[in-house]
């Protein structure tokens, strides 16, 4: 996509240490450079394969990472192997990207580190949509249940229940009812005959097929209620969660049901963290299946900037194993492009395996839609934005007014966005509101721009550009 570029020495960073900058920083050691691989965690294997902390926590991997157990290990092994022969920065925040150059924070102080080459193995979030009661102490993501679980070595709740869409939800109830807790139920947003259309398709990889159908069977087994075609109609308690109450979205004005528990897990699939591609100045593109919009890359992982590459689920969601390899990819990528010896045919077999991965990954959003409707039914008062207090029908107001079609204008007139998440939490329901408000899908709309700082930053921290000032 872009043009080789050569410069006369190699400076290589990687941002993320999970499955796909673990990859490419070892297939860049391979090759004689030495990486600075940046990442915020305490220890590296982003979040799927998320290590626990140092010094008394101990679990077994089996427990932690079920049938993946053996990848993450393998994973871990790697990153150790690799620690005398790359710059490895934990408990590090990447907050901005401009000129070639990495601000970052690490324990209160600030720096800035040059690069001439940089993949971007950045990762996902939860992608959630508000209703009543999300609000409550005791609701969580998905992705920060599990890392209660893997890091903090705790669990949400004694009773919880799991509720979204996509594989995570059996994945997570899985780990959970293993770790000890009772779980309430799996409240699945996709109705049962739209995943069974799909199967034809996910026997593209068979393995994974089995494993996912494996957690079903294994939940239901052990009591598990599993309900499909769900809609949250509130989250009910006082100070706590006490109760989920939904409702069967194929039943027109049907019953409301309750179900006692005291924390609620929930998601509607991953969002791509794509700030500081933004920030480095990669052009986007809508994709329809993610939902979103990402930033333009080839097969190869090049973005539209000469030296940028994007790695991974920051390029599109599509799991640790295809992150692996798209990590590889991108490092064997940077090797050509720099003029450096690279392997031909290890870069032909990974094309094949990712292409494979690209078909299933089609199949797998088929089976778990993200739940359009969701949105509709998302009341006026119900709050979008929690750093800044904005509720729905904010949202709806400038669009019904005409003052807002977009959703950076949308932003400036009701602040949603402006808060300490920059728009990570609310950015993909405010752009689902509006869209919905003005009669369009998300790609209608717009994205919300990134901003730097990408996270907050202490007041002690002093960025560059307030040095340059003095």
């Amino acid at each position: 996509m872009n043009a080789p570029f050569r410069p006369s020495a190699i400076q290589p960073v990687i941002v993320g240490a999970g499955p796909a900058g673990v990859r490419a920083a070892e297939r860049l050691v391979a090759a004689g450079l030495r990486p600075l691989m940046i990442d915020e965690a305490a220890r590296g294997g982003g979040q799927i394969y998320r290590q626990p902390p140092d010094g008394g926590f101990t679990r077994a991997k089996a427990a932690l990472y079920g049938f993946e157990a053996g990848k993450a290990d393998a994973l871990h092994r790697t990153l150790n192997g690799l620690r005398d022969r790359v710059d490895h920065r934990p408990r590090t925040l990447v907050w901005n990207c401009e000129e070639r150059a990495l601000d970052l924070l690490c324990d209160g102080r600030t720096e800035t580190v040059p690069f001439t080459h940089l993949i971007l193995a950045t990762g996902a979030t939860d992608r959630v949509l508000p209703f009543p009661g999300w609000t409550l102490p005791g609701v969580f993501t998905l992705g920060g249940s599990q890392v209660a679980l893997k890091f903090q070595g705790c669990t949400v709740g004694k009773r919880v229940a799991i509720l979204g869409t996509g594989p995570l939800l059996y994945l997570v109830a899985y780990q959970y009812l293993k770790a000890g807790v009772e779980v309430a139920g799996v409240f699945d947003a996709t109705p049962l005959p739209v995943q069974a259309r799909a199967l034809p398709g996910m026997l593209r990889d068979p393995v994974t097929l089995a494993k996912g159908l494996w957690y079903v069977g294994w939940l239901r087994a052990h009591g598990v209620p599993i309900h499909s075609n769900v809609r949250p109609v509130r989250v009910e308690g006082e100070e706590r969660v006490s109760a989920l109450v939904w409702r069967d979205a194929g039943q027109a004005g049907g019953p409301e049901m309750r179900v006692d528990c005291d924390a609620v897990a929930y998601g509607l699939g991953l969002r791509s963290e794509t700030q500081l591609a933004d920030l480095a100045g990669c052009r986007f593109r809508f994709d329809a299946m993610d939902r979103a919009w990402l930033p333009e890359r080839d097969a190869a992982g090049r973005s539209s900037v000469a030296g940028v590459y994007v790695a991974g689920d920051g390029g599109g969601v599509a799991g640790a194993d295809a992150a692996e390899l798209a990590g590889e990819r991108a490092a064997l990528a940077l090797l050509e492009d720099a003029g450096l010896p690279f392997d031909a045919g290890r870069v032909t077999a990974l094309d094949r395996r990712l292409s494979r991965v690209a078909a299933f990954r089609r199949a797998l959003s088929a089976a778990f839609p993200f739940p359009a409707d969701w949105a509709d039914a998302i009341a006026d008062d119900t709050m979008i934005c929690r750093c800044e207090g904005v509720a729905a029908g904010a949202l709806r107001a400038v669009a019904a007014s005409g003052q807002a079609r977009e959703i950076n204008r949308a932003k400036a007139l009701t602040r949603a966005g402006m808060g300490r998440c920059q728009g990570r939490m609310c950015a993909a329901a405010a752009t689902e509101l509006l869209a919905r408000a003005l009669g369009t899908g998300p790609d209608g709309v717009g994205r919300l721009r990134a901003q730097p700082p990408i996270k907050p930053l202490p007041v002690s921290a002093t960025p560059r550009f307030e040095e340059a000032a003095r």
